[in-house]
């Protein structure tokens, strides 16, 4: 058997009307994806108009690119760096003081390789209380993060990563433990 695209259907994936997905599109590209608006208050006003739920002192740098914010859970005090992408074609719900870092890629689709039509395969994202994100990490789809666990920069993990471990590389892998003073 080989990969026959012309077979693909995703009809069944519905995350919004097209005029919500529309709209949205035109404010992420002004808002977000522009360094032109860098005040982060707006942009978390304008989440929250979206459907995100948005808590207290969320700072949101310029250059982040966000698929779905009714698709999107942002507790107190986190920090969303620069050319962060949020590709939440599932939900991505993110804990208090967590720090995504510049470049890092939150991706909570894929395809399902096994099957010739490839067909789109959605999970969630969480991100627990105090975890870190480094930059041009990539977290995949159905990841969960715990409590206080860090991704170390340029590593990529689809496996879950156990409270205040850190992990580095592709595939990420624990190289010790964190301690906070």
């Amino acid at each position: 058997m080989k990969t026959d695209l012309s077979t693909y259907n995703n009809n069944w994936y519905q995350p919004g009307s097209r005029f919500k997905r529309l709209t949205w599109y035109y404010v992420n590209e002004l808002f977000f994806k522009s360094s032109l608006f860098p005040i982060s208050g707006l942009k978390v006003s304008l989440l929250r108009l979206f459907g995100a739920k948005i808590g207290t002192g969320v700072i949101i740098k310029p250059n982040v690119n966000i698929k779905y914010p009714w698709k999107l859970s942002i507790d107190d005090y986190c920090w969303i760096g620069e050319s962060v992408w949020i590709d939440n074609l599932d939900n991505v719900t993110i804990g208090s003081n967590v720090c995504l870092s510049q470049g890092a890629f939150l991706l909570c689709g894929n395809h399902n390789y096994k099957l010739k039509s490839f067909d789109l395969i959605v999970k969630p994202i969480v991100l627990k209380q105090g975890a870190w994100i480094g930059a041009k990490s990539i977290v995949g789809p159905g990841v969960t993060v715990y409590d206080h666990a860090i991704l170390a920069v340029g590593s990529t993990t689809s496996i879950d990563l156990e409270a205040y471990g850190i992990y580095r590389g592709n595939p990420a892998i624990k190289v010790k433990q964190r301690e906070i003073n």
